[in-house]
């Protein structure tokens, strides 16, 4: 495996489904994404599951040497856990700690193809980022166009008037997951957030990060 050198980021987290859904190029951009996070040396932190696009991505980043966090509710451990599990696993006791707690640990955030839960997350990261709450960069891995309609859907926001030209960018998106990591590692805010990182009573939300003094 090519080794590419320590990339800005130490740890991302990776969204995606505990299906690997029907065309095997999704099952290939989660390997294909794998691969660049071991050979970029970024630990990988994602929903825990051991199945779906989820089993394949936590496997190939533990099998290539890196760590592996899982963040997953009690209640989902039956529905996405199979087998043995992998890396570490923390459970929590809600969707709402389990999302504040893979913000807490990750640099950047990278959403596969994926189904509600997914987009879910991602929309999520995007409005903190939005609101100030963090300005780590959120990335769409648009395999073979899928998140085509939502990306149009973003951009008709902007032209109804619902969402700045700028948040608009807060998104960074690309086909494959070496440029879609290349594209992040450049990725500088230029929104102006709605509110000062110090005005949110972070430690509250459960999510606390090293950074954002863009704000």
């Amino acid at each position: 495996m090519e080794d590419q050198g320590r990339s800005k980021f130490k740890r991302i987290c990776v969204f995606c489904g505990s299906r690997s859904g029907y065309k095997a190029l999704f099952s290939e951009a989660a390997l294909d994404l794998g691969k660049e996070l071991v050979g970029r040396k970024i630990d990988l932190v994602y929903g825990g599951g051991s199945v779906g696009l989820m089993g394949l991505i936590s496997r190939t980043v533990h099998d290539g040497g890196c760590h592996v966090l899982g963040v997953i509710p009690t209640a989902l451990i039956p529905h996405e856990i199979s087998g043995e599990t992998v890396g570490e696993v923390k459970t929590v006791a809600d969707m709402h700690e389990r999302k504040a707690e893979m913000a807490r640990q990750a640099d950047a955030f990278i959403a596969l193809p994926g189904g509600y839960g997914t987009m879910e997350e991602l929309l999520e990261m995007i409005t903190w980022s939005q609101l100030g709450i963090h300005e780590k960069p959120v990335g769409l891995l648009n395999v073979d166009g899928y998140y085509n309609s939502l990306l149009a859907l973003f951009d008709k926001g902007v032209e109804e008037g619902f969402i700045k030209p700028t948040a608009r960018h807060i998104v960074v998106s690309a086909p494959t997951a070496k440029e879609l990591i290349e594209r992040m590692e450049e990725y500088a805010p230029t929104h102006d957030c709605v509110a000062p990182r110090q005005s949110w009573e972070v430690e509250q939300l459960g999510y606390c990060s090293t950074a954002s003094k863009h704000c």
